[in-house]
């Protein structure tokens, strides 16, 4: 399966285009593990911008690669080798750096190993480790229906275990010193959200690709935390930038010869650099229009 769909032209009618283009059961496989993978990252993305995790998630997707050739090099497939790196190294992350403050060091101390135990297994491969590089750029128009129903699951049991530690994880992100001091397990906490992060970036590299991860797992994130300061809307806005990215993403490339990651990536970057520009735009506009209205200053 390639990267793009390319199918008949653009008619504007988008109710016939859908019907058209979700006739086909790889399309509809693409529909739903992208938008499954998209809610879940636009949840998981905000806690990473949160706590400042986004070389975490570089470094993790980095070396989920490792463990998909490894996978590929053991015979099974990429996805669980995904998991097994992306656990374990997000465990070594949390164990060695507990604080955001001095966490850079630990993961890229732990990046720069898995890294070289990849490009171990890719030599002691003796084929073309085809499965192995789609990882890097994402093959979400190849993902079967039991890859769907493979990522739903996964999907709910990481929504799971984030509801029952949503408010101390929220607290710990917002204020590591104070969480501390009242008490909070925050090695446990720490653990938790990089195993959820790790299992999060295995199942989205599958549409979206390990280099091209930021697109989904930060950048909705980081439009929505300069949105609304409100936890609960930033979350909302996170998923629903996601979401679009994706749906808007597959769309296009059912008309288009190029990948779907592109797509994705292309249109989160332009609606954060839109979000930027506006912000930036109210920011100098506002001093001028206090200046218009002196008499806004109150009495001298």
């Amino acid at each position: 399966m390639s990267g793009s769909a390319a199918g008949p032209g653009f008619n504007w009618n988008i109710v016939t285009d859908l019907r058209s283009m979700l006739a086909f059961e790889f399309m509809r496989n693409a529909f739903e593990a992208g938008t499954i993978i998209a809610i879940l990252a636009g949840i998981i993305g905000y806690f990473v911008v949160l706590r400042r995790a986004s070389f975490a998630t570089h470094a993790l997707g980095h070396t989920g690669f490792s463990g998909a050739a490894g996978a590929v090099l053991l015979g099974v497939q990429p996805v669980y080798g995904l998991l097994v790196f992306t656990i374990a190294t997000a465990s070594g992350m949390a164990f060695l750096g507990n604080r955001a403050t001095n966490r850079d060091v630990e993961i890229g101390t732990v990046l720069a190993f898995a890294l070289g135990l990849g490009l171990l297994f890719l030599s002691l491969y003796k084929g073309y480790a085809t499965e192995a590089y789609s990882i890097l750029f994402g093959e979400v128009l190849g993902i079967s229906a039991s890859g769907v129903s493979f990522t739903f699951w996964t999907s709910l049991i990481v929504l799971a275990v984030l509801a029952m530690i949503y408010r101390p994880l929220l607290f710990a992100s917002l204020d590591e010193d104070v969480a501390e001091a009242k008490g909070l397990p925050m090695l446990a906490l720490n653990l938790a959200f990089m195993v959820m992060l790790a299992v999060t970036i295995s199942i989205a590299v599958q549409i979206i690709g390990v280099l091209l991860i930021f697109a989904l797992m930060v950048t909705p994130a980081a439009i929505a935390v300069r949105l609304t300061k409100r936890p609960l809307t930033a979350v909302l806005v996170s998923v629903s930038v996601a979401l679009s990215a994706t749906w808007l993403g597959l769309f296009i490339s059912w008309y288009e010869p190029y990948p779907v990651s592109f797509f994705i990536v292309t249109i989160a970057f332009a609606l954060y650099v839109i979000v930027r520009v506006g912000k930036a735009l109210r920011t100098d506009a506002s001093p001028r229009l206090f200046a218009s209205h002196p008499h806004d200053a109150g009495p001298t």
